[in-house]
């Protein structure tokens, strides 16, 4: 079976590359990201293997149906990029890796946390400078702060664990209730009286049509002064012009991102010599009690195995006829001699 892998690093490629000595199948390691425009490289590829900023329309997706490719392995854990009922009339089966490691991203929500309390990238550079100062670098304890977490899958249950050892007062949002959480005590309440409580939120939802902006301004004016804000799971959850006015305000106090509503022409690449064209982001990038990192939670050498190998045994369920991590299984065994 020949896989294309689009929006290709070195680390991608050296993990699938390990991960494949189990398979044998014929990679093909591209840099370019998926679009219209890159479609046309899959030629001849029976599946081709995506990442969260690559474009999955009905077009996209049609001309990778015209060619052949019968299955789209996301080597991620969302699928919102995937125009889905456009796959399923054209006969893609769509899988995913729904937990390559929650562990990663719970610490990097955590640690988030302490770094924007305890303001340790400003105290960092001011040591830099020479600077030994602590004026401005006050931070308050975790243990006994009301928390928040909007979403209690695995990724927000660990949360809730790693801040209940901290001593914090938990809080929780989701439609379904998590008697994980129940256990440690986390109290289930609406995000009216979350806003409301919590001195700290944290978001661990999928991003859907209902989830989109979920934090606006009305949800910014609904919350506690000087709250922080942190957003690890899908940019799109967060209104970003809303959440500049608040920090602004002074309603959000602080702010730690790994995700960013426009991000797929910024992560992943170096910027560096460059000017950055988009303002919005430009501007969040002014504030001193904001941290912004590039999409990183993920990045472990755990999760990196973790997702190779996962992505490689649904690319191998799918060649025997079976549904393993399905997004949409159309059951279409692709023959190992092709």
């Amino acid at each position: 079976m020949k896989i294309v892998v689009f929006s290709n690093k070195p680390y991608t490629e050296r993990f699938f590359r390990a991960a494949n000595e189990a398979h044998g199948y014929d990679l093909d390691f591209l840099e370019a990201r998926l679009n219209a425009e890159t479609a046309g490289l899959a030629a001849g590829a029976d599946a081709v293997c995506v990442f969260v900023n690559d474009i999955l329309d009905e077009p996209v997706l049609g001309k990778l149906a015209e060619q052949g490719v019968k299955l789209i392995a996301l080597r991620c854990a969302g699928f919102n990029n995937v125009d889905l009922p456009a796959a399923e009339k054209l006969g893609l089966s769509v899988v995913r890796v729904p937990a390559y490691s929650p562990h990663a991203v719970a610490e990097h929500t955590v640690g988030l946390m302490l770094a924007l309390n305890r303001q340790i990238h400003r105290a960092h550079m001011r040591i830099r400078e020479g600077n030994f100062s602590l004026e401005g670098l006050l931070g308050f304890d975790l243990h006994g702060t009301p928390a928040g977490i909007i979403g209690t899958g695995k990724i927000g249950a660990l949360v809730a664990q790693i801040l209940n050892g901290f001593g914090c007062e938990l809080y929780a949002y989701d439609l379904k209730p998590n008697p994980d959480c129940e256990a440690l005590g986390v109290r289930y309440v609406d995000l009216e009286e979350l806003y409301k409580r919590c001195y700290i939120l944290t978001l661990h939802c999928p991003l859907t049509p209902e989830t989109h902006h979920l934090i606006d301004e009305e949800a910014v004016g609904k919350m506690r002064e000087c709250v922080m804000l942190i957003n690890t799971s899908r940019g799109a959850l967060v209104d970003t012009k809303a959440v500049i006015a608040g920090l602004k305000s002074g309603r959000i106090g602080y702010l730690g991102l790994d995700v960013y509503e426009e991000e797929a022409d910024l992560f992943f690449e170096d910027l560096s010599n460059q000017i950055i064209q988009d303002d919005v982001f430009a501007r969040l990038l002014m504030f001193p009690n904001v941290i912004v990192t590039g999409h990183q939670a993920f990045f472990t050498h755990n999760a990196l195995s973790a997702i190779a190998e996962t992505t490689l045994s649904n690319v191998a369920a799918f060649e025997r006829g079976e549904c393993l991590n399905t997004v949409l299984c159309q059951k279409v065994i692709c023959g190992k001699g092709r």
